[in-house]
This record gives C-alpha cells, sequence and structure tokens, in this order.
C-alpha cells in the first residue's frame, strides 16, 4: 500500500482540529524515512496558523495501518487540557476491529498487563503479569463468513493506553486482527515488509493489505462535551461485505 497525505477535516476550533486518518499513513516520520506523513500534511494545512504561533501536538497517536480520528491541539494550552484528560481517563476512545474467528461471547473484558516482548521485533509487546497494567473491553458487533473463513466485527474500548494493547489483548483472546502482520503470527510478514516486501505466501495470509483496526468515535470536554465519528472506511467495509 502506498500511502497519501489525504486525511479528512472532522472538526476545527482556534484551539484543536481533528482528522480521520487513512491507512497506511504514518502519523509522524520514522527512522529518518522521507514519506508522506500526518504531521507534514496537517504543518502544510495550518501553514499560516503556525506562522502566527501556532504549535501542533498530536495526542492520539495511532500506528500506521490503524486508521481513524486523530486529535490535534494547535497550541500548549490546549495540550496540556487534553493531557489532564487523558491522565485521568476521562478521554472516550472506540474502536473498530475485524477479526478472525467468531468469539463465543457477546461482551468480554480483559484485564492483562503487557509488557515489551524483545526479540527480533522490538515494538512488540505481550501479555505478562510483570506488565503495566492494561484494560480493554469487547463487544461483538456481527458475525459473517466468506471463502476465506469466519470473522467478526467487535466494537474495542480501551482504558488505558498502552501501546498496541487492543492488537495485544486480541491476540491473547484467540482472535487477532485480520491483516495483522505482528500479533497471530510468527512476526515473519512485518520482518518481510521491513526489508525486501512480503512474500505471496504472507499476503495470502494476511488476506487484508493492512491490519483492520479502525478509531471510529472519541469524546473529550472543550466547553462541554465534545463527540466525534467515523464510519468503517472503504476497504474494511468491502471485506465485511456491507
Amino acid at each position: 500500500m502506498r500511502a497519501v497525505c489525504d486525511f479528512q477535516v472532522i472538526d476545527e476550533s482556534e484551539d484543536w482540529i481533528v482528522v480521520d486518518k487513512p491507512a497506511p499513513l504514518a502519523v509522524h516520520p520514522a527512522n529518518g524515512k522521507v514519506e508522506a506523513t500526518l504531521l507534514g500534511g496537517l504543518e502544510e494545512l495550518l501553514r499560516y496558523e503556525i506562522a502566527n504561533g501556532a504549535r501542533l501536538s498530536i495526542l492520539t497517536r495511532l500506528d500506521r495501518e490503524t486508521s481513524g480520528l486523530v486529535l490535534v491541539a494547535k497550541h500548549a494550552a490546549a495540550a496540556r487540557h487534553f493531557s489532564r484528560q487523558f491522565e485521568r481517563r476521562e478521554i472516550g476512545k472506540e474502536y473498530l476491529a475485524v477479526v478472525h474467528g467468531w468469539p463465543a461471547w457477546e461482551e468480554r473484558r480483559v484485564e492483562a498487563a503487557i509488557i515489551r516482548a524483545g526479540g527480533k521485533i522490538w515494538l512488540r509487546q505481550a501479555v505478562d503479569p510483570a506488565g503495566r497494567d492494561c484494560v480493554t473491553s469487547f463487544r461483538v458487533e456481527r458475525r459473517f463468513s466468506c471463502a476465506l473463513g469466519e470473522f467478526a466485527v467487535l466494537r474495542c474500548f480501551p482504558e488505558t493506553g498502552r501501546m498496541h494493547q487492543i492488537r495485544v489483548h486480541l491476540e491473547h483472546l484467540g482472535h487477532p486482527l485480520v491483516g495483522d502482520k505482528i500479533y497471530g503470527t510468527d512476526g515473519r510478514p512485518y520482518l518481510e515488509q521491513m526489508a525486501d516486501g512480503l512474500s505471496e505466501e504472507s499476503v495470502a495470509r494476511l488476506i487484508l493489505p493492512r491490519h483492520a483496526l479502525h478509531a471510529c468515535k472519541l469524546t473529550a470536554e472543550w466547553g462541554g462535551l465534545r463527540e466525534w465519528r467515523s464510519g468503517l472506511p472503504a476497504d474494511l467495509t468491502r471485506f465485511c461485505g456491507e
């Protein structure tokens, strides 16, 4: 997949902006790589405001392959205001995930600490009692099947903000994300992609070119409760047959 900086503005004020990020657009530049990023696109879009003192702070950082809502403060006071809400766990976040298999439950709350697992993939996390506390709730939205197998759409409610926590907890439950190159696999697809590109075998096994996770709802307080929503993007709706 080629990253294109074509994000959509959902809502905006003088103090903040909420955008809908597509996959596989990176939020920040990574490892000195020259590519389109959400930050670069925002800096271009808000060039006049930046020239007049605005300083952008991306507050909800999504993985490259995760699509959906991103909240960005335009100055330090707004960044502090929202950061305090994050610290008090007052920011509401919801995600939609397409996973392998049909869960035997309708709702599930996972309280399982996670820790950096290390190894060849340095950013991989794993469930471990020695890790930091991590809580995610899940609710089945629908189950469906096709020639490729059985799948489900889950609504995910992360109560903490750990790295990869939804992906780690889904793997822990035995229902990894469709298209995930790290979790639910031996990690080989991720290493291949970082090196010379995915093999045909990995492409077939992954089913989707990116992992099927979408940040669909954000709520925060700013002069009253604000709520922003984003529907499942076209690539995932097509796969789900919607």
